[in-house]
C-alpha cells in the first residue's frame, strides 16, 4: 500500500476514535471547532492600561480573603487572555509554549460574575470565548476538593489550569512534562500580573483532590489540573 494512504488512513482512524469517545481533546494543534450557539462571546481584551509592567511586579502579592463584590465579565475576560489569549494571526499567545504545541486548557467555575450565569465554563481562545460544560453554582464542591480552602469558595470566581501533555510530549518525549509544567507557572504568573493591573487578586492552589476536580469540571480523561486560581476583589491589609 502507497505509505501516503496509509498514513491518511491511521490519521483518520485516529480522529474517528477520538470522536468516538466523545471526551478527549486533541493530543496534537489545538482544534478548532464552530463555537456551540450557547458560547459567551467575551469583551475584547485590552492591549494598552493604566498600570506598567514595573508596578504589576510591585504590587502582586497571593490574596486569599475576597469582598462579597461580584467580578465583572470583562476581568473575567482580561484574566484568562492574560493566561492563554490570542496574541497575533499566527496563533501566538501571551504564554510561552514549547514548539507553540499549547498544551493548556483553562477553565472557569464562576458563581458571581456579572451577565455570567454561574457555571462550569472553558475558555477558548480562538474567539475569546467561554463554551459551557456545565451549570451551577459549584464553588462550594470545589472548594471541598481544594482541601476546603476558603479562597475557593469565597472568590466570584476560579480559573483552573489544565493540560492535555499529549500535545507536549508527543514531539519531547519525557522531558515534555516538564514543559508542560512549566508553561503552567508562565501562565498562571501571567493572571497574577494582569489581576494586579486590574486592582483584583489571586493565588495559586496545588493542594486538591485530583480526581474530583476532573469530575467537576468535567475534564476529558487526557486533561489533568495543574492549578487553582481564585480570583476577587482583595480585602486591604489581608496579604
Amino acid at each position: 500500500m502507497d505509505p501516503e494512504i496509509l498514513s491518511i488512513g491511521l490519521l483518520l482512524a485516529a480522529v474517528l476514535a477520538a470522536g468516538c469517545a466523545g471526551n478527549l481533546l486533541l493530543p496534537g494543534k489545538n482544534s478548532t471547532p464552530a463555537p456551540p450557539d450557547d458560547a459567551v462571546i467575551l469583551p475584547a481584551p485590552r492591549s494598552e492600561g493604566g498600570v506598567s509592567v514595573e508596578e504589576a511586579l510591585w504590587k502582586r502579592r497571593s490574596a486569599r480573603i475576597y469582598a462579597e463584590v461580584p467580578l465583572m465579565l470583562a476581568d473575567v475576560g482580561q484574566v484568562l487572555w492574560a493566561a492563554q489569549g490570542i496574541t497575533n494571526d499566527r496563533g501566538y499567545r501571551t504564554t510561552p509554549s514549547a514548539g507553540a504545541l499549547y498544551p493548556l486548557e483553562v477553565y472557569v467555575v464562576a458563581g458571581s460574575v456579572v451577565d455570567l450565569e454561574a457555571g462550569v465554563y472553558r475558555y477558548r481562545p480562538d474567539g475569546h470565548l467561554l463554551v459551557r460544560i456545565g451549570g451551577g453554582d459549584r464553588r462550594a464542591d470545589l472548594q471541598a476538593a481544594a482541601v476546603d480552602q476558603a479562597s475557593v469558595g469565597d472568590a466570584p470566581a476560579t480559573l483552573v489550569i489544565a493540560a492535555v501533555p499529549e500535545r507536549t510530549t508527543a514531539k519531547y518525549g519525557e522531558r515534555g512534562t516538564r514543559y508542560v509544567a512549566m508553561e503552567a507557572g508562565h501562565a498562571a504568573e501571567n493572571v497574577y500580573l494582569q489581576a494586579a493591573a486590574l486592582d483584583l487578586g489571586t493565588v495559586v492552589i496545588g493542594a486538591f483532590d485530583d480526581d474530583r476536580v476532573e469530575e467537576i469540571l468535567m475534564l476529558p480523561k487526557n486533561a489533568t489540573p495543574l492549578y487553582l486560581m481564585p480570583v476577587g476583589r482583595p480585602v486591604p491589609g489581608n496579604d
